[in-house]
């Protein structure tokens, strides 16, 4: 009966919600994790639940991370949707999750994307961050930059945010990223040609290496 509950009424969490008027999200998140995230954002916002909801989906995402056979379990296409409703109506009842998080669970397991769990979390992580003014960016380089080099390459970047936002760098190294770098904000990519600052500076890197 329990698992029957959490599922009631939940089938169409996304097309409910849409049904509404959405509060749009302070960045935009892509794809079928988007769309759940973005969903349950403007869901959350409604009921002053944001602060909880992000806490339930960190919470689920160490699980998800530290226990692999939940993972598996989850993930795996072949386990049957009740079992999985069972099991994360444990997760959530343990962890003291809202209802509009159990309400996203129950919602993605019928409709069979609980593969995006992982997924989800972090797309509402990304908007949430953007909530409060931190601009996430990935640059990827083909060698590590040193504290010098990365301290005027934050200052460069922090020239494309907006007033009252605040950057969110993260390094990673690719080797394959030959004698420059790819700059990825969190809704958008930097093309270097359209940005001379960007690419003279991308050239000084390049000579450096």
């Amino acid at each position: 009966m329990a698992s029957l509950k959490f599922g009631q009424g939940v089938r169409r969490f996304s097309t409910t919600v849409m049904k509404h008027q959405m509060v749009k999200p302070p960045v935009q998140v892509y794809g079928v994790e988007g769309r759940y995230a973005s969903a349950l954002y403007s869901a959350a916002s409604k009921k002053k639940a944001l602060d909880a909801v992000e806490k339930d989906l960190s919470s689920l995402s160490k699980a998800l991370s530290t226990d692999i056979k939940l993972k598996d379990f989850l993930y795996d296409p072949t386990q049957k949707v009740q079992d999985k409703k069972v099991i994360l109506k444990t997760v959530a009842d343990k962890g003291k999750y809202s209802e509009m998080t159990t309400n996203l669970f129950g919602a993605m397991a019928d409709n069979g994307r609980l593969n995006k769990l992982g997924a989800v979390a972090d797309s509402f992580s990304t908007i949430m961050a953007a909530e409060r003014g931190l601009v996430s960016c990935t640059v990827t380089v083909a060698k590590t930059l040193d504290a010098a080099t990365q301290k005027e390459l934050t200052k460069i970047l922090s020239g494309f945010l907006k007033k009252g936002e605040s950057l969110q760098l993260s390094m990673k190294v690719d080797p394959a990223v030959i004698g420059g770098m790819r700059v990825d904000f969190a809704d958008k990519s930097v093309d270097m040609a359209m940005s001379s600052k960007l690419g003279k500076y991308a050239t000084i890197i390049s000579e450096a290496l």
